[in-house]
């Protein structure tokens, strides 16, 4: 057998389990979120179903899994809501949201959404995940369900002085296996799944009486063609939006993180363009919209999957468990299903950031803050467009503040004789870069798209001259930085004349993972120091 058959037969082994194991994860999750929206636990496998084979075949050739997620799960949910739960309503509105991604998959919108400020994305997301939790602690008791988090929380102490016992059980049980199964068993059986399997039995072998699924059918979903007018559009064009605008930065999200493990690049407008026509279909039969799904992708990957065909393979084992398993499904209780969903929640919550709220900037700060609380107790779209303008005003003013700094690119023409001669003498496994302004997201990124042009570097030295400290954004992406360097062996040196960021720098636990050694005050010491290491 030849080397390129052998290739195949690998690749298509890895295919089919990635294929599996996406389902295993995206199965629970597409009826969990189907129920949380409103739409029901068809409208959410189907939506699984349909989104992940078309963006599959469609989409770059990346094993990217697509389906519901909790961004958009959350805001098809106050859709529905508005609409008074008539499916006829929300179809329009998801037609035009998918319509709107299709077109910004046409322009530079793409390019330009990974420079939105961290605290506006941690805010909107943490926000996100508290709204799932607030929402899914009454049917996790056994109690109604909601769509909004001040109905929710008004409803609070009835729940608690009507518990149904049962539903407790179940969904506290259903939590202990979510969080607590030993990593040797998750290796092979998700939780999620393992939870929703056990709890189901549990609750049909003892006939527990708490609500179950209903809704779910074997048939093929009904085309739903939407009715326009005006009025309406010009009334919902915010919503469709910001339904947009989430489920493309999640699927950007996603595809940049199989950028990294898969060791490529994709075509981010195709990307977004395979899920615009995914999500159209699934809004024309009245099923779920969604996204490109990280956990489920990550997992395909991790398991051994390389193309397209893991996506197209779990959709297609999806549409036969629907088939084949619609008398379990109808027996799912609801209150397992919100205790994965309270899980979900947790997952999507920004912890990390606490760990640097400490040295962030009190900008970054009233921006998280305001984007969260607007997210969790008003309005998810008015909150991501106010969290948007505020960090771009505030960032005016810190750029105000400054007027004097420049943030110059990389640029071999700025650099002095003595720095151009220890690049020319380490045969450029020595390379310098300058910092000149404020370290924040935007400067990040130039300096991020230069790390693929320095090849056969060893030694980087990244100079930062400004007494401006680092933002939450720019400690995030050095996080970043640092760990892309490492996978490539490459040192870096940071070099921070100014006593109050090199203080700060010293605080952070990235200290932790590029050493203190590295740190330095001078770049001269940094030169020293890395032509010693090459016996230079």
């Amino acid at each position: 057998m030849n080397i390129d058959v052998k290739d195949r037969l690998s690749t298509l082994k890895g295919d089919i389990f990635g294929g599996i194991i996406a389902t295993i994860i995206a199965f629970p999750q597409a009826l969990a979120f189907g129920v949380a929206s409103g739409m029901g636990a068809a409208a959410g496998i189907w939506g699984a179903i349909i989104l992940s084979f078309i963006a599959g075949i469609l989409g770059c050739n990346l094993p990217i899994v697509s389906g519901p997620t909790g961004p958009t799960a959350i805001i098809v949910a106050v859709i529905v809501s508005a609409a008074s739960g008539n499916i006829d309503k929300v179809i329009p509105i998801l037609v035009m949201a998918a319509i709107f991604q299709i077109i910004i998959s046409l322009t530079q919108i793409p390019r330009m959404i990974k420079y939105v400020p961290y605290p506006v994305i941690s805010g909107f997301l943490t926000g996100i995940g508290l709204i799932i939790i607030i929402l899914q602690l009454s049917p996790l008791l056994g109690g109604a369900t909601f769509s909004s988090t001040i109905k929710a929380l008004m409803y609070y102490p009835q729940l608690f002085s009507n518990i149904n016992l049962q539903a407790l059980i179940l969904g506290c049980s259903t939590l202990a296996i979510l969080f607590f199964t030993p990593k040797f068993i998750t290796k092979y059986v998700p939780s999620q799944l393992l939870a929703l399997v056990l709890m189901t039995g549990v609750a049909y072998y003892f006939g527990f009486n708490v609500e179950k699924i209903s809704g779910v059918t074997l048939s093929i979903p009904q085309a739903h063609l939407p009715i326009f007018n005006l009025d309406l559009i010009m009334k919902d064009i915010p919503t469709a939006l910001t339904l947009a605008f989430i489920a493309t930065s999640e699927s950007l999200l996603t595809g940049i993180i199989m950028d990294s493990l898969m060791k490529v690049k994709h075509n981010s407008k195709r990307l977004v363009a395979s899920q615009g026509i995914g999500n159209l279909f699934c809004a024309l039969t009245g099923s779920m919209y969604g996204t490109a799904a990280t956990m489920r992708s990550v997992a395909a990957v991790k398991i051994g999957a390389k193309t397209r065909w893991s996506a197209i393979l779990c959709s297609v084992i999806m549409a036969v468990l629907l088939f084949k398993f619609t008398g379990f499904i109808s027996q799912i209780p609801i209150c397992v299903l919100a205790a994965i969903l309270i899980k979900i929640g947790y997952d999507i919550l920004d912890l990390k950031v606490i760990k640097v709220l400490k040295y962030a900037p009190k900008d970054d700060l009233y921006v998280l803050i305001t984007v969260l609380l607007f997210t969790v107790f008003y309005n998810l779209i008015f909150a991501l467009g106010l969290g948007i303008i505020l960090a771009a005003l505030l960032y005016a003013k810190r750029v105000a503040d400054n007027t004097n700094i420049k943030v110059n690119q990389y640029d071999p023409a700025a650099y002095t004789s003595f720095e151009t001669q220890v690049e020319q003498d380490s045969h450029y496994k020595i390379r310098i870069l300058h910092i000149d302004g404020q370290f924040f997201f935007g400067s990040i990124t130039q300096i991020v798209s230069h790390f693929d042009e320095l090849l056969e570097t060893e030694y980087i030295i990244l100079n930062y001259s400004s007494n401006s400290e680092l933002d939450m954004s720019a400690i995030f992406a050095l996080e970043d930085i640092i760990v892309r360097l490492k996978s490539q062996k490459i040192k870096l040196y940071l070099v921070i004349p100014n006593e109050k960021v090199f203080n700060q720098i010293k605080s952070l636990e990235i200290i932790s993972q590029i050493g203190e050694d590295a740190v330095l005050t001078d770049e001269n010491v940094a030169i020293q120091n890395a032509m010693q290491d090459l016996h230079i």
